[in-house]
């Protein structure tokens, strides 16, 4: 994009679609400001003319801050899971929390790990070893004359004291806060080590535990411990759902968490199942 807002011919790997792009970039900018948010987008072109690369152009824009979910119509359909359900999955895959808070860090160069054997915690026979959250930075720049190819990246030391306070920036998704509260804490005995090893069935979340969720998350946004980041869920062949998940997103769109909706269908004029005739996706997106 030029800096007046008019789209470049060819650039970025984009040809043409000029009018197009020029929408992409309002939309990215109305995103950026949150004024997208509770609001839905339908891209109704024939095939092969851009609509999923539009999409995800818009999704390199914004960054990786900006929660991205994208999915197919067709997956709605599943033998284990409702189709409500698999909507609501997505649709809180796609909307954010930030959390910043200053946290007390130790910086500095690792010369040597020496683990700490305590008794263990659940009795018997057996010792643990202390654990602390670490991350690694880079290597530092005083090796790099020396060839390694393990080395990512060459950082300079840190100056200063080695404990300090940093603000540290977390960014997490309401369907992860919904998939950690909803997994069952199993004991230490050899049974429930087994069941967590187990790959376990695919399971819905019931309401219950998302309102209460939403409730907390609500809170935590009033006093200003979190940030709300909505993204954007793309929902492609959006002409494969039926009328009951349309009205399904039209809830989900009306409540308080909400991110921008993009729908992409090449059949505008396609129409949409009911339980006794049919409509347009045109004029469901009326509503939406």
């Amino acid at each position: 994009m030029r800096p007046n807002g008019t789209a470049i011919s060819l650039a970025a790997g984009f040809v043409g679609q000029v009018d197009a792009r020029e929408a992409a970039d309002l939309l990215v900018d109305m995103i950026r400001q949150k004024k997208m948010a509770g609001r839905a987008l339908l891209l109704a072109v024939p095939p092969s003319t851009g609509k999923t690369a539009l999409v995800l152009g818009i999704c390199q824009e914004l960054g990786s801050k900006v929660p991205f979910c994208p999915m197919v119509g067709s997956e709605v359909y599943s033998s284990e899971v409702k189709k409500t359900e698999v909507l609501m999955e997505n649709f809180r895959w796609a909307i954010g929390l930030r959390s910043k808070e200053n946290k007390e860090v130790y910086e500095g160069e690792v010369t040597e790990l020496s683990p700490e054997e305590t008794e263990s915690v659940t009795g018997g026979c057996g010792k643990s070893i202390s654990h602390w959250r670490s991350k690694r930075v880079g290597r530092s720049d005083a090796f790099a004359t020396e060839f390694d190819l393990e080395a990512e990246e060459y950082v300079p030391l840190p100056k200063g004291e080695v404990n300090k306070e940093k603000e540290r920036v977390q960014d997490v998704t309401l369907h992860y806060l919904d998939a950690a509260n909803a997994r069952p804490q199993g004991g230490q005995d050899i049974l429930s080590l087994m069941g967590q090893m187990m790959k376990p069935r695919k399971t819905e979340i019931t309401e219950k535990l998302r309102q209460e969720i939403n409730k907390v998350v609500n809170w935590y946004i009033d006093e200003g411990v979190v940030e709300p980041v909505p993204g954007v869920l793309f929902i492609d062949e959006v002409h494969m759902l039926d009328m009951k998940c349309f009205s399904y997103l039209i809830r989900a769109l009306e409540s308080s968490l909400s991110p921008i909706v993009i729908l992409a269908t090449n059949r505008g004029i396609c129409n949409v199942w009911t339980r006794q005739s049919f409509v347009s996706v045109v004029d469901v997106m009326v509503v939406l």
